[in-house]
């Protein structure tokens, strides 16, 4: 199996050589991390078989949110979580795409517009949730930034699940239509109106084509009942990164194969490009340091939990406390029992590795 890894560690310095003087400092720490992730480099511990003698290594991980080897074990642990902030309603997936013609100044720009493409959405939902021909109330979101398709192009997007129906400021709960929770074409217009305010108060404003605002820009509601099959469908995005290495299927004089699922057809295809371009793709979904792909608007803010607790009072809701799990007990080195890929015996640990593979006296 090829790695995302290796496509850098073969293709990286070249590439480097091109483009990094130009590089945001999250993609470069991106590469370097996920060349390094479980090397020597990082640093780990020293086994020793007691069957066959042999000395085995384990080695670190980078615990960078964009490789592929790190992360994915979160995801159980936060769907666990979302389902604490569930109602006895019905939800709606709400997804906002950002234009074509804004990818160009949203992928150099990707805080600001990230950041736009929260607020505006969110804040075009709420506007419209509080009239009384639908919902009438503060409703509660949870939105997930997305930006790749399964070929690994670039495809900015929001997805927010989202509850039908809101609280008044009466304090009454409003109940949506079953089917139905906002009109998505004037919520479209009130998205697009709200972005171009708020991108006309930066600098970016005037590398837009004046076109953009007048087109139709693309949102898409549908309901999905409890609510908990959507979180499910969101949870891998949560931590998955554009691709992964098992999609990969080989790297030869240059150039880089993997797999995808077409989204119509769900049939099976594949794409080769040149290690370069593959990179490029790759890194396109590094997101800005420490910026937050999960944010929580209206009843599901962490602000406003004092609402969420009326709104369960009303609806009869019963909050369940939730113990302790394996997920959350954390077993000491030492404490679990290793064994030797090789001849299947107990694997001791005699030693820990400093940070570029030092082994210990």
């Amino acid at each position: 199996m090829v790695e995302v890894a290796e496509i850098f560690r073969a293709h990286g310095p070249e590439y480097l050589a091109k483009y990094g003087e130009r590089m945001p400092r999250a993609h470069l720490r991106a590469m370097r991390d996920i060349e390094q992730c479980r090397t020597p480099v990082l640093g780990g511990q020293v086994y020793v078989c007691t069957k066959c003698d042999e000395r085995r290594y384990s080695y670190h991980s980078c615990k960078n949110r964009h490789c592929p080897k790190c992360g994915n074990d979160q995801a159980e642990k936060w769907l666990e979580e979302q389902k604490e902030l569930l109602l006895p309603a019905v939800h709606f997936l709400v997804t906002f795409t950002l234009p074509e013609e804004l990818r160009r100044v949203a992928r150099s720009n990707q805080k600001t517009v990230y950041s736009i493409l929260f607020r505006a959405s969110s804040g075009a939902l709420q506007k419209l949730a509080w009239d009384e021909r639908f919902v009438g109330g503060r409703v509660g979101m949870v939105g997930v930034l997305h930006t790749w398709t399964r070929a690994l192009i670039y495809h900015p997007h929001v997805h927010y699940i989202v509850t039908g129906g809101g609280l008044s400021e009466e304090g009454e709960w409003k109940r949506s239509r079953e089917d139905f929770l906002v009109p998505v074409r004037a919520l479209s217009v009130i998205f697009r109106a709200k972005f171009r305010d708020l991108l006309k108060k930066t600098e970016l404003f005037d590398e837009v084509a004046p076109r953009v605002w007048k087109k139709e820009w693309v949102v898409h509601s549908e309901p999905v009942g409890s609510g908990e099959a959507a979180f499910k469908y969101l949870a891998p995005y949560v931590f998955r990164v554009a691709i992964s290495n098992n999609r990969i299927l080989k790297l030869e004089e240059g150039r880089v194969t993997f797999k995808y699922k077409d989204s119509a057809s769900e049939e099976t295809r594949f794409c080769t490009v040149s290690a370069e371009e593959f990179m490029r793709r790759f890194l396109q979904h590094v997101l800005p340091e420490r910026f937050v792909k999960v944010r929580y608007y209206g009843l599901l803010s962490p602000s406003n939990r004092r609402l969420l607790k009326r709104v369960r009072e009303l609806l009869g809701a019963i909050v369940i406390e939730r113990g302790p799990t394996n997920r959350d007990q954390h077993v000491k080195v030492g404490d679990e029992t290793h064994r030797c890929l090789e001849c299947g015996g107990e694997l001791i640990l005699v030693g820990r590795l400093g940070r570029h593979g030092r082994e210990p006296p």
